[in-house]
């Protein structure tokens, strides 16, 4: 009692301490953010205009009210960009004085079919009242709840936003052109044609273990062409996955359950059994999946090809009433009874389409009459009834029908009422073996029935497999090891201690939201670009459905350029080859092909008929600066070693065969233009941004 009573004595100091405690926690973390110290807490800036944190987050989420299903981190990224733009684009605006008049404004707002088309503002003779529309804002402004007028102020932004940048877009594509001596080079580009021979040396006959390329020789090598390169601020994340799966006890205790619905008796959560009826002898076996089982009935009759394949030859052999069990298949422990099978519910068919001009979705090439199509088909019908095993290589020569004709025009566990009426009712409404030619809008068909297949109901209880309350906690206990062991040793030395492997190194931008092989996880990627967070720290997270991750920040990327995995891929094989074309050039003696044929052993080959429209070589490939470079010698002449894509080349050029002189170059010129017009505002808003100074805070929120 005397210790109760100096509790109630002291509870008042305990309540105030607890609250100086928690009041020093809020206060720490509002100084962190810069609350009271005047620091930043918007989500970024453009040349110094700042998207406050409030406003911008209230458009997000309106963002998000709009369009169902998008994720949080999805709709801040489409804001983000349409803040990025709509800054870019205002100060453009006003650089160049592009205002929006009222009238123009309200010409705009006219043509929203929404608005233009609306009942209460067209008159007796069915036009668009500008009278009515005026009354009809006034009394939006004068109305006591000012909330409509206020989303009619804002849609009056978003069209002045719109009508602005079409006007500005307009001016930019007015201002690109293409000259008659650009067209002309495009009409010599596509149309020179040159033969020459040439000897090459592939970089394959190098190999990589005499080309080692380092870390330091990507970055560098990047270094030297940023723009290429470039890329937003990564951060590299590593982790080892601990997962929450069931353990071998749990599958078995789950197995002993399911067998209870085999025996006929099953544990309540009382710990006690209870007597039921087997499945095997349950008579209404809907309601029966329906009370224990995790996955309801389903009534629909499913094919063979339909069922896990692991299974399926067990499933699909089982007569009416027979039990498959209990069998482990997708995380669920089943039990598996055919409540029936329906002969025939899909069919297997062998078919020729041959359509005529005119005929639904023929292709333009299509030049056949109908009945010209129809007597092509009786014929092909004649040949298939005289070898019935030639319909696939006939279809695959004959057929219009491009989804089938590659495998021969068969279509396997085609469903009744699944294609058109005529081709279903001759396809379910024969025997196998039958042909004969049946007519569609497509065509005529020349159809072979090559199969039909059974389907069987299945009636399964499946309780989810699912790891115990003592698996959790060893798993958890296991990730908080493996989580000290990662701080204190390294996370190599702890999943090594631990049995478990890293995964390979995933790079994150600051406005991702998922992580490879994680899913969504915005959690980690705020984490690694928090700026509390250094290379080399660990954290554990919480995977939903999977486990825990430890993971780790291994680097951060704040220099423009791509991450050092992903250049690895890009770079890493330029530079191989590089230092391949050293090796290999000195294999390459000689001014002549014959003698650098003899000192490398490369035989001499010929190319016909290259142009910079196709500058490809038979079996080596894309090489613009091997076919340009053959383009630009005499004939007879022999160039010098040339670098390509694929290899070492010299070229030595036979015969150059120039377009023919035409009067204009209008086709061209109409190509150019609708090329690059059609780019020009994307290439401006592009330009805007590389040269624009943006500050961007996504990866703190």
């Amino acid at each position: 009692m005397a210790i109760l009573s100096k509790i109630r004595q002291r509870s008042i100091l305990l309540v105030l301490i607890i609250a100086l405690a928690l009041f020093s926690f809020v206060l720490a973390d509002v100084i962190k953010s810069g609350g009271f110290s005047g620091g930043s807490n918007n989500i970024g800036s453009i040349n110094g205009t700042k998207f406050e944190y409030q406003e911008f987050m209230g458009k997000v989420a309106n963002v998000e009210k709009q369009q169902q299903g998008i994720s949080g981190t999805q709709a801040l990224n489409s804001v983000w960009d349409q803040e990025v733009r709509k800054a870019l684009l205002s100060e453009q605006y006003d650089k160049i004085g592009l205002l929006l008049g009222k009238e123009q404004l309200m010409a705009v707002i006219k043509n929203d079919p929404q608005l233009s088309q609306s009942p209460q503002f067209l008159n007796a003779a069915g036009k668009f009242d500008d009278k009515k529309f005026a009354e009809y804002i006034n009394s939006l402004q004068s109305a006591p709840d000012q909330t409509q007028w206020n989303q009619w102020k804002a849609y009056e932004i978003q069209i002045e936003d719109f009508a602005k940048e079409q006007m500005y877009n307009t001016l930019i594509k007015s201002s690109v052109y293409t000259t008659k001596a650009e067209g002309k080079l495009k009409y010599e580009r596509d149309n020179n044609k040159v033969d020459f021979d040439y000897v090459a040396l592939a970089f394959s006959t190098v190999s990589d273990d005499q080309v080692k390329v380092t870390d330091e020789e990507i970055i560098a090598y990047m270094k030297k062409n940023p723009k290429k390169f470039k890329s937003d601020n990564t951060r590299s994340v590593e982790y080892v996955l601990v997962e929450n799966k069931p353990s071998a006890a749990d599958e078995a205790a789950m197995k002993s359950k399911i067998d209870g619905f085999v025996n006929g008796k099953i544990e309540m959560k009382n710990g006690k059994n209870d007597t039921i009826s087997s499945f095997r002898a349950a008579t209404n076996l809907a309601d029966y999946v329906n009370k224990y089982s995790e996955i309801k009935f389903d009534s629909t009759y499913v094919a063979k090809k339909d069922i896990n394949p692991q299974f399926a030859e067990q499933l699909y052999a089982l007569a009416p009433g027979q039990v498959f069990g209990p069998y482990t298949d997708n995380g669920y422990s089943k039990l598996s009874r055919v409540a029936g099978r329906k002969s025939g519910a899909t069919a297997k068919v062998s078919h020729i389409l041959i359509a005529y001009k005119g005929a639904m979705q023929a292709a333009p090439s299509v030049k056949l009459t109908k009945e010209e199509a129809k007597a092509k088909a009786e014929g092909l019908l004649a040949q298939v009834n005289a070898n019935p095993s030639s319909i696939g290589m006939l279809a695959m020569i004959n057929s219009d029908d491009q989804g089938s004709k590659q495998n021969g025009g068969v279509y396997d566990n085609v469903a009744p009422k699944q294609m058109v009426k005529p081709f279903d009712d001759f396809l379910f409404g024969n025997p196998v073996g039958k042909t004969g030619v049946v007519e569609t809008d497509f065509g005529f068909h020349v159809m072979k029935v090559d199969g039909k297949n059974d389907a069987v109901l299945l009636a399964t209880v499946a309780l989810k497999v699912q790891p115990s309350e003592q698996t959790e906690d060893a798993n958890y206990n296991k990730a908080l090891k493996i989580e000290s062991d990662a701080m204190a040793n390294g996370l190599e030395k702890a999943a090594k201690t631990a049995g478990l492997t890293i995964a390979p190194a995933a790079s994150v931008k600051a406005y991702d939201e998922n992580v490879a092989n994680l899913g969504l996880q915005r959690q980690i990627v705020t984490w690694s670009f928090n700026e509390d967070t250094n290379i080399n720290d660990v954290k554990r997270f919480d995977i939903a459905n999977l486990g825990f991750a430890i993971v780790k920040l291994k680097a951060k990327n704040d220099d423009g350029l791509l991450p050092l995995e992903l250049a690895k891929q890009s770079v890493e094989p330029l530079i191989k080859n590089e230092k391949k074309a050293a090796i290999l050039k000195k294999k390459m003696t000689g001014t002549t092909l014959e003698s650098v044929s003899k000192a490398t052993g490369s035989t001499i080959s010929p190319a016909v008929g290259a142009s910079m429209a196709s500058p490809v070589i038979p079996n080596l490939g894309y090489e613009p600066k091997v076919v340009g470079v053959a383009l630009g010698l005499d004939s007879g002449k022999t160039s010098k070693v040339i670098e390509g894509n694929s290899g070492l080349y010299m070229v030595r050029t036979k015969t150059l065969t120039k377009a023919p002189a035409v009067k204009d170059y209008k086709t061209q010129i109409d190509q150019l233009n609708q090329q690059t017009k059609g780019s020009a505002p994307y290439r401006v808003v592009q330009g805007l941004k590389d040269k624009a100074d943006i500050v961007d805070n996504r990866g703190k929120f």
